[in-house]
């Protein structure tokens, strides 16, 4: 069954969804199990993602930007003892489709409408989805209120103006609410501490192999430890987006399967969430390989864990643990390990041990980050380079040679006391998507940024002033590259102030007022649409 009935899907994306959405039959998943997966959009189909939404996304943090060409799949599903049906079991799944990657939102949604959908069936949903469709919409940084079955559900979604690693506080309602109220802590984050406890001693080299988009495969006896680890893999180098794709839960009826699990290349860029233990076959040939066995929290510290030689993963049987003859480029950080240690004997609840964990990721991305940032800011022209007379000028080249120099006095070490070979870090990184995609981000607002200042030397000239002394055709000329540079501002949303894109409206106004008749008529008619 698909709701709402209009709902468009191909039967490519019918197929995976159906697959994805059931555990793999290994797994034993008895009684009701929540995970999540992520597949792609079939190619062709109209993109009908509405200008609103784009215009939202604007204001949202890198990582939870839409990526139009995936999906997210969110699932509950039940498996109980029936002996009344054929197979002896009831098995079902409902499944939530949404472009937005808001994990705990959906997660949570789903937990107060699954259990009662399957007692009542299809006239539910109806119910369910009237109450959707009285949601305001997703504005970042917003107190936002979603009911759905008598709970509404409180909570803000970010914003990239927020300072990384914090998250406001959403207070619980007044008491007077006549509805139960529910606060969100967070839209999208998962238990950082949960999902890292089986490889512990290994977080730094994890995010070391995800910020370099390093290929990896999470083997883990059921979707809801694959979907989280990979989703925690993912969360580890925020404010920096991974670039690669990721599949937080992957079958071998994936459309992808063949493309990804190939030996005549070497494996693609790709984070897999696995669970089916034909993939320990298919799949040995992978550099990193981390091998999670039933996530529990500890009662006690785990022990020191070595790095295990990929030779002795044969099955998914396999002990637990980190599978690779990678080298990290740092030195291992004690000084993390022991704080969550002593947390753990403190017996720290988990949500303060992911807040430690969040903090110590952010604080060493931002050390990585911090150079880079500061390089590229300096291939900007300078304001003074911007001719209102000229096109807008270039940025300057990235030059890896240029960008190392600058290391030696304004590198990581001055916001990070880690030694290592952070040089060979950055050689590596610059190689990888992550970089790619970060600078092209990177490049594009500042781009944006110089097109905006260019917009603004246009309108401190006296335009009207300049177009008396020259020629009806250079005026007529320049009253097209200013109309088309009102559409470019707003097609884009180049960040200029309202009043600069009025002040030019009113110099455009103005020229063509100055200009005869017959010329008046055709300027205001072209370039309106």
């Amino acid at each position: 069954v698909i709701y709402p009935p209009h709902s468009k899907l191909t039967d490519k994306e019918k197929t995976n969804i159906c697959y994805l959405s059931f555990p793999d039959s290994n797994s034993g998943c008895l009684g009701d199990t929540q995970f999540c997966f992520r597949f792609r959009r079939s190619p062709g189909r109209k993109v009908s993602l509405c200008c609103f939404l784009d215009q939202l996304d604007r204001d949202l943090p890198v990582c939870l930007k839409k990526d139009p060409a995936y999906y997210y799949g969110y699932v509950y599903f039940r498996q109980v003892r029936d002996k009344s049906l054929k197979r002896g079991y009831f098995q079902k799944s409902l499944v939530l489709i949404s472009k937005l990657p808001y994990v705990h939102l959906f997660r949570t949604m789903l937990k107060q409408i699954a259990p009662e959908y399957f007692e009542k069936s299809e006239a539910f949903l109806e119910a369910v989805c009237s109450d959707v469709d009285r949601w305001p919409p997703p504005i970042p940084g917003k107190i936002l209120h979603l009911p759905i079955m008598g709970v509404i559900m409180k909570l803000r979604i970010p914003t990239y103006r927020d300072k990384p690693g914090t998250t406001p506080i959403v207070q619980n309602m007044h008491q007077a609410d006549v509805q139960i109220s529910m606060a969100l802590p967070t839209v999208h984050e998962v238990d950082l501490f949960r999902c890292f406890c089986p490889v512990f001693f290994h977080i730094q080299m994890l995010w070391e192999l995800v910020l370099l988009g390093e290929p990896l495969v999470v083997m883990a006896p059921s979707p809801s430890e694959s979907s989280e680890t990979v989703l925690a893999l993912v969360s580890c180098i925020s404010p920096l987006k991974y670039c690669s794709d990721f599949r937080p839960y992957f079958t071998i009826h994936d459309s992808e399967f063949k493309e990804y699990t190939t030996r005549t290349q070497a494996p693609p860029s790709v984070i897999l969430g696995v669970t089916n233990p034909f993939f320990a076959k298919t799949l040995q040939h992978w550099p990193h390989i981390i091998r999670i066995g039933d996530i529990k929290l500890p009662g006690e510290v785990p022990k020191q864990v070595k790095v295990k030689k990929l030779k002795n993963l044969k099955t998914l049987d396999s002990k637990p643990g980190v599978y690779t003859s990678y080298k990290p480029y740092l030195n291992k950080d004690e000084e993390i390990v022991k704080q969550l240690q002593k947390g753990v004997q403190q017996k720290r609840p988990t949500e303060a041990q992911s807040v430690i964990l969040r903090r110590y990721f952010l604080e060493l991305t931002e050390s990585f980050i911090i150079p880079l940032e500061r390089y590229v800011a300096s291939l900007m022209p300078l304001q003074k380079c911007i001719s209102p007379w000229k096109s807008p000028p270039q940025l300057r080249q990235f030059s890896q040679d240029e960008f190392m120099k600058t290391l030696e006095k304004a590198g990581p070490q001055l916001t990070s006391g880690l030694k290592g070979d952070w040089i060979g870090l950055y050689r590596h990184f610059l190689k990888s998507p992550n970089f790619d995609g970060w600078f092209r981000s990177r490049q594009k607002e500042m781009i944006q940024k110089l097109e905006a200042l260019h917009l603004e030397a246009l309108c401190n000239e006296n335009l009207v002033f300049w177009s008396q002394k020259h020629t009806e055709v250079e005026t007529v000329d320049l009253v097209l590259k200013l109309k088309n540079k009102l559409l470019q501002a707003d097609r884009e949303q180049l960040p200029v102030k309202t009043d600069t894109l009025k002040k030019l409206q009113t110099h455009i106004n103005d020229i063509i007022l100055a200009l005869p008749d017959d010329l008046q008529d055709i300027l205001l008619k072209t370039g309106t649409t």
